[in-house]
């Protein structure tokens, strides 16, 4: 008696758990439905394993990468540090020595004296010495003239790997729902001066306006070669993976009704010849996962809902902004 009365009450708790997990779990099905996969994916160059910084449409942090090609230091100055101290690569005092030794030698070998001959005496310890300064000296001189000669190609690059690093300063948004200046630029926002090596114009928070409502039905038409010229092949390649999941379960996502609301730059560089835009957007949308045979909805509903994510695009020459990476906010 006791047992069953136990196991009644044990039952009533397993239904009452079940019963507030169900919409939960129904919940993120349906966030996790919609292109991207609810999940971080993509790369933002040297910068992919760096956050972005927060803005007011996402105020707080952005998730790190789930699926990424980029190798954390990949994209990065790869080169070896020289190494300076007492025997370091860079010159050191050991290195010039040796260097001098060197030189002092072959001077000898040249007057006939062998490659280290003239060590026996005091007065050939001098001349070696002497012979050593002249070669270190000339040998500086060299290296001065070379230098000096690439100065300009070495003052660009350092200017491009500055670039790199420097944040531009955020474009606000306008504030409200649907705030900003509106017209074609919907809730994307402009304030504070842009002092950014990579200056994003109005045409630009056009394209990525546009890139968001048509990555979105795209998807939803699972139409993987407009994907293609919309999104990097990264990017692509995670939307094939999960547009193949849909198709195992047999289920297809429908994404419509997609209104951009909110959008603020958060950082914007350039890496050679690849401009690159992070963007925090919050974005109206309509967001449900259908049967594939019946039409009926499994996941999701047809009221509307809103998504904030932060997406990232790329451009290289002669071509236009790509989606790069998307990362889910915290």
């Amino acid at each position: 008696m006791t047992f069953s009365q136990r196991s009644r009450s044990l039952f009533k708790t397993l239904a009452v758990v079940l019963a507030l997990a169900l919409p939960t779990a129904l919940a993120i099905s349906s966030a996790d439905a919609r292109v991207g996969g609810g999940m971080s994916s993509g790369s933002r160059g040297s910068r992919t394993y760096s956050a972005p910084p927060s803005t007011t449409t996402a105020p707080g942090s952005a998730s790190q990468f789930n699926r990424t090609y980029t190798q954390p230091g990949a994209g990065m100055n790869s080169a070896a540090p020289a190494r300076g101290g007492l025997f370091g690569r860079a010159g050191g005092f050991m290195g010039g020595l040796a260097a001098g030794f060197l030189g002092a030698g072959l001077l000898g070998m040249l007057f006939g004296g062998g490659l280290f001959g003239g060590l026996g005496g005091l007065s050939s310890i001098l001349g070696l010495i002497i012979q050593i300064v002249l070669v270190v000296f000339v040998v500086r001189l060299a290296m001065s003239w070379w230098q000096r000669r690439h100065s300009p190609q070495a003052a660009y690059a350092n200017a491009d790997a500055g670039s790199a690093q420097a944040p531009q300063t955020n474009y606000r948004s306008g504030g409200g729902l649907g705030g900003g200046l509106g017209g074609g630029l919907g809730g994307f926002g402009f304030g504070g001066a842009n002092n950014a090596p990579l200056e994003i114009k109005p045409d630009d928070y056009e394209a990525f306006e546009r890139l968001l409502g048509e990555v979105q039905a795209a998807w939803s038409n699972e139409d993987v070669a407009k994907l293609h010229t919309l999104a990097t092949p990264e990017m692509v390649s995670y939307f094939e993976q999960d547009l193949a999941q849909n198709r195992a379960r047999n289920v297809v996502n429908k994404v419509t009704n997609v209104k951009l609301l909110q959008g603020d730059l958060a950082e914007a560089w350039r890496e050679g010849e690849t401009d690159y835009a992070t963007v925090a957007l919050r974005f109206a949308l309509t967001d449900k996962t259908l049967d594939r045979n019946s039409g009926t909805v499994v996941a999701g509903s047809e009221q509307p809902g809103e998504a904030t994510e932060v997406w990232t695009f790329a451009r290289r020459p002669g071509s236009g902004w790509e989606l790069s990476a998307i990362q889910q906010t915290n």
